[in-house]
């Protein structure tokens, strides 16, 4: 069997290595370099949390997601994730902190609970002022993205696999299971698996009913002085409250300070508006204040776009057309479910039963 998949993000990635492992032949294929800084994929970190609010599928599934990367890590020979836990500041009743905390009570996961007071004495760059309570968790942590692709590349490289980087896939034929690439060549297979991410729409413009493609950005920041060990020894922070649906990565593992907003992104093509405006930064910055104190000492280092696709209920979509699987982890939160996303599809194509695979990722159960 060979299998040809389109896009090396960590869903591609993921799904290569998984399908390896079965002893598939794949040809991994993938329009830039790997990591592509372009890609979803491609920053420096990403979350992995077990809190997701009134998406319970997705919290009762993060189990396997760990399983999944411990065989990851234990192929790669290093574990590229570091344990620091979560935190969610609630700004006001019924914010998304709020929302993530009552999902965590519901499920019986645990967390403690912290006054404004002591979150403030614990996180001293948080402002005590704005707060309602903090809650922290010691399950979630860091991801490092690129670290996992260069080592997944490898990987593959060693495996058998073959990886062709800057190699941009222009047409997918899905009765034939072929896929066209940008210098005319036709590649073929017994099933093709497209993870194409925020390019998903150029390959399938009819998926524009389920798919919508965002622009949006990150900012890394380098804090004051006297909060730089405060922040070094942070839990990531799931949600900071109040209404911008934003995020904060802590500086690990040669990482930056990294915060990001939901409420940052517009409609675009994935390949539009790439180059960050002057003032993004600070822009991005200030929306984080409250409830951090003290905002506008903290340095711009670099801001980063990010392309994404969304769903309208922000599920998983996946859809099989004769011999072509189309998956896309919508909406941003895709990265952390990654290594068992592979996992996932390769069984489908091993069983021929895609329609489990696509179940398990909408995660409606």
């Amino acid at each position: 069997m060979t299998v040809l998949v389109a896009g090396a993000g960590i869903a591609g990635l993921s799904t290569a290595w998984a399908l390896t492992k079965r002893g598939v032949q794949v040809t991994l294929l993938e329009q830039g370099p790997i990591p592509n800084p372009l890609s979803a994929s491609g920053d420096q970190h990403r979350i992995i949390r077990r809190a997701y609010g009134g998406q319970g599928g997705y919290q009762r599934r993060i189990g396997a997601a760990y399983d999944a990367w411990d065989e990851m890590w234990s192929d790669l020979g290093e574990k590229h994730l570091v344990d620091t836990g979560f935190m969610l500041l609630c700004q006001q009743e019924g914010d998304g902190a709020d929302i993530y905390r009552d999902g965590l009570l519901e499920g019986g996961y645990p967390f403690e609970e912290l006054s404004p007071g002591e979150t403030a004495a614990r996180y001293p760059f948080v402002d005590a002022a704005t707060l309602r309570y903090g809650a922290v968790s010691r399950e979630g942590g860091v991801l490092l993205c690129q670290r996992i692709a260069f080592g997944l590349r490898n990987w593959l490289i060693a495996n058998g696999a073959l990886v062709r980087e800057n190699c941009k896939v222009t047409a997918v034929d899905a009765v034939a299971g072929s896929v066209t690439l940008a210098d005319g060549s036709v590649l073929n297979g017994d099933h093709v698996i497209v993870t194409a991410g925020a390019w998903t729409l150029g390959l399938f413009p009819d998926l524009a009913a389920n798919l919508t493609t965002y622009r949006t950005a990150v900012v890394y920041l380098t804090p004051p002085e006297d909060l730089r060990q405060a922040w070094a020894d942070s839990p990531c922070i799931l949600d900071p409250g109040g209404s911008i649906d934003g995020y904060v990565l802590p500086p690990v593992a040669g990482t930056g300070l990294k915060f990001g907003a939901g409420i940052h992104k517009h409609k675009s093509l994935p390949d539009q508006d790439r180059v960050a405006k002057p003032g993004e930064g600070e822009i991005l910055r200030d929306y984080f204040s409250p409830p951090f104190g003290r905002i506008s000492e903290y340095r711009v280092d670099e801001v980063v776009t990010c392309a994404y696709t969304f769903t309208s209920d922000e599920h998983f979509f996946a859809t099989t057309m004769d011999r072509a699987t189309v998956v896309s982890a919508c909406s941003g939160h895709g990265y952390k479910f990654g290594a068992v996303v592979g996992q996932k599809l390769a069984d489908g194509v091993m069983t021929q039963d895609m329609d489990s695979a696509r179940l398990w990722l909408e995660a409606r159960d």
